[in-house]
This record gives C-alpha cells, sequence and structure tokens, in this order.
C-alpha cells in the first residue's frame, strides 16, 4: 500500500482495523524517506501518549514547526479528544507542513473525515490478502492484478504461482489465520487479539460513539456468533431479532454500526439506492478469520468462501447481493457463484460475463476461476 498513497498531499489520513499494520506503514514510510539519518524534519507520535493528557495537539504542532519540523505522523487519533478541530486548524496555519494520519476507530475516524473532507486524502487499508499473506509468511513474491486481468488471463497467472508453490493448502492457512499481520507475533494467542479487537469496538468505541445501550452489548456478541454459525441466507430481520434478544429497528441501526466499524460486510441487492436503516439481503462477518475467531460451532465452509470473496472483492469493487439465482454481482456487470469443485453453475447458464469462483481449483476451467486467485487483487 506504501506505493499508493500520494506522500505529496498535505493531509492523509489511513484508517483501517486495529491490527492491519498501519504504525508499521507509517514507520516504514519515515524510513523510507529519511533512512537513520538524524534529522528535525519528521516527527512520529502516538496521540494516545500521557503526554496528551496535559498538552494540547496544536500546541505541539506548533513547536514542532517552530524546530524546523515539516512532517508530522500522527498515530491513533481517535484517542486524542477534538483531534479533527486542532488538525484542521494546523493545516490552516501550516500550509508547508505535511501530516499523515492513523487510527483504528474506523467510526471516529469517519466521523473526524467528515470535518475535514476538504483537507483530506483518506486511504482505507485492509488486512493482509492472500497474496500479501504468501510474501509475509512464505517468501514468495507475486504482483497483484486486476479483476480484468484474472477474468481473462487467469490461467498464466494461476501457472506462475503454481511453478513456485503449491496454493491450496497454504489458502486453507490463510482462511483460518493470515488477514491480520500480527500473525507475526506467534499463532498462540492470534485468535485471543481478534476477539480483543471485537471486544474494544463493543465494549468502547460503539457506547461511547454511537451510544450503544450497554445493556445490548452482549446481545450483540451474541447476534455475531449466530453470524458466524449459520450458512449465508437472506436475511430475515425478525427472525434475527428474536433470536438476539432486540428490536428489530435496533437491531438494523447495530448493524449499520457494525458494518461501519468493519466487524461485518452488509450486501444488499441494489447500493445505488440504499435507504436509511433498509434490511440487508445478506450479512458476512468481515473476513474469514473472524469467522474461525468468533464462532462456537463448526464453521460452515460457504459462509467460509463467500466471506472471503465479498472482503477481497470489496477493497477496490462494488459488491452486490444477485438479483438472479447466482450468489454476487460485481461492478453491476460480473455475476459470480461461490462454490467447490462440484459446482456447475446452473444459476449462471447463459448469462453473459458469469463465472464460478471454485474453492478447490488450482488452475482456471472454462468459466471455472479459483477462488484463491481473488485474493491477488491487491
Amino acid at each position: 500500500m506504501i506505493d499508493e498513497i500520494d506522500w505529496n498531499e498535505r493531509l492523509i489520513m489511513i484508517k483501517g482495523q486495529k491490527g492491519v499494520g498501519k504504525t508499521t506503514l507509517m514507520t516504514q514510510r519515515i524510513m523510507q524517506v529519511f533512512g537513520t539519518s538524524n534529522t528535525k524534519d519528521v516527527l512520529y507520535v502516538s496521540l494516545d501518549n500521557i503526554y496528551f493528557s496535559t498538552h494540547q495537539l496544536l500546541d505541539f504542532i506548533e513547536q514542532f514547526h517552530a524546530q524546523g519540523g515539516r512532517q508530522l505522523f500522527m498515530d491513533e487519533v481517535h484517542k486524542y479528544k477534538g483531534w479533527s478541530l486542532e488538525v484542521k486548524n494546523a493545516y490552516d496555519e501550516f500550509p508547508d507542513m505535511h501530516m499523515v494520519l492513523s487510527g483504528s476507530s474506523l467510526i471516529n475516524l469517519n466521523d473526524g473525515e467528515a470535518d475535514l473532507s476538504r483537507r483530506c486524502i483518506a486511504y482505507n487499508m485492509p488486512g493482509l490478502s492472500f497474496r500479501e499473506y504468501l510474501s509475509m509468511f512464505h517468501n514468495r513474491n507475486f504482483r497483484s492484478h486486476t479483476l480484468h486481468d484474472i477474468l481473462t488471463n487467469g490461467n498464466s497467472i494461476c501457472a506462475e504461482v503454481n511453478a513456485q508453490l503449491r496454493p491450496l493448502p497454504h489458502f486453507a492457512e490463510y482462511m483460518q489465520r493470515g488477514y491480520y499481520p500480527f500473525l507475526k507475533e506467534g499463532l498462540n494467542n492470534y485468535y485471543t487479539r481478534i476477539e480483543n479487537i471485537v471486544n474494544a469496538t463493543l465494549d468502547v468505541e460503539l457506547p461511547q460513539l454511537r451510544k450503544l445501550e450497554i445493556g445490548n452489548i452482549r446481545k450483540i456478541k451474541s447476534l455475531l456468533g449466530i453470524l458466524s454459525s449459520n450458512v449465508p441466507y437472506t436475511v430475515d430481520t425478525v427472525k434475527l431479532s428474536t433470536m438476539a434478544g432486540i428490536a428489530r429497528t435496533t437491531l438494523l441501526q447495530y448493524l449499520q454500526y457494525m458494518g461501519e466499524a468493519h466487524l461485518i460486510n452488509l450486501l444488499y441487492s441494489d447500493t445505488a439506492n440504499i435507504k436509511r436503516l433498509q434490511k440487508p439481503d445478506k450479512i458476512y462477518l468481515e473476513n474469514p478469520n473472524l469467522l474461525h475467531s468468533l464462532s462456537t460451532s463448526h464453521i460452515n465452509e460457504g459462509t467460509e468462501r463467500e466471506s472471503f470473496f465479498v472482503n477481497q472483492l470489496s477493497v477496490h469493487h462494488i459488491v452486490e447481493y444477485s438479483k438472479t439465482a447466482a450468489d454476487f454481482t460485481v461492478d453491476h456487470r460480473y455475476t459470480f457463484e461461490v462454490g467447490g469443485r462440484s459446482k456447475e453453475g446452473k444459476q449462471i447458464a447463459n448469462t453473459p460475463d458469469s463465472y464460478i469462483a471454485a474453492a478447490d481449483e488450482e488452475y482456471v476451467l472454462g468459466n471455472k476461476i479459483p477462488l484463491w486467485l481473488f485474493g491477488f487483487l491487491y
């Protein structure tokens, strides 16, 4: 992602779930530009430092600028109350200052981004793609590909990958524990770290920022467990609200909040005309690793596969619940059915630009494209 950001912009925001690598990205950028030189031009600071409990951020920026500082990287900005107003004032006051912001409270950052809308360029940082996982944990470097590349030239990409490793076993590993780079810190506590991310979002962020009732937090956690243990189905909000013990209107509001926090993905059949508190057509946990972390029963393969497909495609594409018998529509053009090797594609027969994302294939076979190949989109 470091090459996708326009670092010449004066105010950049990097948003993403806790643990996806935002801090590492910022420090890598500093090293890329300044190396180990002893310079006062650049500074990295985390706003959850106790220093900021008694000092104003704007005063700090003013002092840094007065000492020759021109590039300021501010991490965990959501931990500082009123950060967006003070950053906006600094942006207007110091036109030669470049600032990079980062934080893991997506709801807080989204609110702050609205305040900085005319000034800030925002980037969403997802977790590791399957391609990035292979690079980080198996030392196999492949370039990313566009969706058009995968659909029209998939077999040459498959041949390149299969020449270096067998993708299917590694893909199975990735689905269970490969989305978050903190896997480098050890396997034993991997799922515990994911649960901590979920708990921080539900116990702290939603009550503070979206006034979620404390008494409903346990019900929301129960709802996540329900979503992780069921096959994908057309959403019945009456049934779901009964299972979770939450009123239907409240349920829809909470689903919107969890989608905003990137705990779940809400799919609609028409993204261009979504109304407030509209019932989603399908609900998935945000990524397969969340599925494995939160599920209290056997993971349904269909749920896992579709969760991965939606997660990877949603980074750069519009994914909708298909109005046909198929699973998904992408960019209002392509139709996809997700399944295993035995999937025949009856649901997409005679449908133009239609494909099967097949979980157990190593190569493209007709309109069957290996599911893992969609992990090479970024």
